[in-house]
């Protein structure tokens, strides 16, 4: 009984190794952590007049935002370039035009001199509006420039009052534009339309929202983002994908990020060598309110038309982000200048929206691809045949016929020596 249970778990271990193999492939890398240029973060704060309002800890929205941000400028790593700028500090009238534009720079984004960072945020009081979305904008031209992280944190106490310029549009449009901006989101006030718009805002960009009701929980989550903004981060490259594959970009192994209208076609080019192996994958998100059921398809075609391979998944509403991929090993070639095959992605979504919701900037798609030598080697699991599921099952039902006559022979043998005692 223990030879069996030792042969079985034996069999099913080596079926795991092999499956890891296939599921996680060694030398996949798609990008490299870039760490080139400083990491950025612009601290956006609102300064309205309800900041004035005496709900946390005993004192203001204000004095609370006023503490969190001098135990944050003490803690701020020194390879962070930080910025502060402010909305709603500087108008108190009533003219909504003016008002909605009432966003400055209170501490320009570089290196930080904490001092003179502190002198600035003490001399802020509560005045005007909320100019959510002109912030936003601004916020995104202070971080403009570098290949590093760039981080926008927005702490505020209520809604934009300056629409319809919505700041969930204008956190798409910094998304499209492909710089590479993370917008996290505070909230100080536990609204149910505060939370709806703070989490728009920061899904549109891949960044986080939090609530928050105490003054050292907002010092710690901001800390929190500051600090991250300091980790090694890949750098996606912004990309148009064409519409037909002729037109089609053509790729190099990293990480790519375009926009994809609803039931849009987005095609691109990757030059596969022979013995190579195309690795590729799609993300698309849902950054707005879409309808239920909807799909996402990944094809590699040859320039002719011709479909290769294909990845495909599909949801039902309960998650933002659906992915796909796919991998193509190209056969090594008997001719010594045997031209690379251009292999055409084709990117195709299915996702939909009720009517009301815009529709454009379309859907953030990140696509990675990678070409790397073909499996050919005999420590490369894939040698085994993974990929051509026959082979394996061949393999498996021969190691367990062996096994089953091994066992066998010994249970004959070990009775007869039973009976002869």
């Amino acid at each position: 009984m223990i030879t069996r249970t030792r042969l079985a778990a034996g069999a099913c271990a080596l079926l795991a190794a092999l499956a890891a193999g296939m599921t996680f492939p060694a030398g996949a890398v798609a990008g490299e952590p870039t760490g080139e240029d400083a990491p950025k973060v612009d601290l956006v704060l609102d300064v309205s007049g309800s900041m004035r309002t005496r709900d946390i800890d005993g004192g203001t929205r204000m004095a609370a935002a006023k503490q969190a941000f001098n135990e944050v400028l003490d803690a701020t790593p020194e390879e962070v370039q930080l910025g502060i700028r402010t909305l709603g500090a500087d108008y108190p009238g009533d003219d909504r035009k003016t008002g909605c534009k009432d966003t400055a720079q209170l501490y320009p984004v570089g290196p930080l001199d904490r001092t003179e960072a502190k002198t600035a945020v003490a001399t802020l009081s509560p005045t005007g509006w909320t100019p959510i979305g002109p912030a936003l904008l601004k916020a995104a031209d202070d971080l403009e420039g570098g290949n590093g992280s760039k981080r926008i944190v927005l702490i505020s106490d209520g809604e934009d009052t300056c629409a319809p310029l919505d700041p969930c549009e204008v956190a798409r449009e910094i998304s499209a534009k492909g710089i590479g901006v993370t917008i996290d989101t505070l909230g100080l006030v536990p609204s149910t339309k505060l939370r709806k718009q703070l989490s728009c805002i920061a899904e549109a960009t891949g960044g986080t929202y939090t609530s928050v009701e105490h003054t050292d929980e907002l010092t710690d989550k901001v800390n929190q983002l500051v600090d991250r903004a300091a980790d090694p981060v890949v750098t996606p490259v912004a990309i148009e994908g064409a519409d037909a594959c002729a037109k089609a970009p053509t790729l190099k192994s990293g990480l790519y990020t375009d926009r994809e209208e609803f039931g849009q076609q987005r095609w691109y080019r990757v030059d596969v060598e022979p013995g190579q192996e195309l690795r590729a994958s799609v993300s698309v998100g849902a950054d707005r309110a879409v309808n239920p059921s909807y799909g996402v398809l990944l094809r590699a075609v040859t320039v002719h038309g011709r479909e290769i391979v294909r990845g495909e998944a599909a949801g039902n509403g309960r998650t933002d982000v659906l992915s796909t991929g796919l991998r193509y090993p190209k056969q090594e070639s008997d001719e010594e200048d045997a031209p690379a095959e251009a292999v055409c992605l084709q990117v195709t979504n299915s996702f939909s929206v009720a009517s009301g919701v815009k529709t454009t900037p379309g859907l953030p798609l990140e696509l990675t691809v990678d070409v790397v030598d073909g499996p050919g080697d005999s420590d490369d699991v894939a040698a085994f045949g993974l990929g051509r599921g026959w082979w394996l099952l061949g393999l498996l039902v021969l190691v367990g016929f062996v096994a089953g006559l091994l066992w066998g022979w010994l249970s004959r043998w070990r009775f007869a020596v039973w009976r002869t005692n």
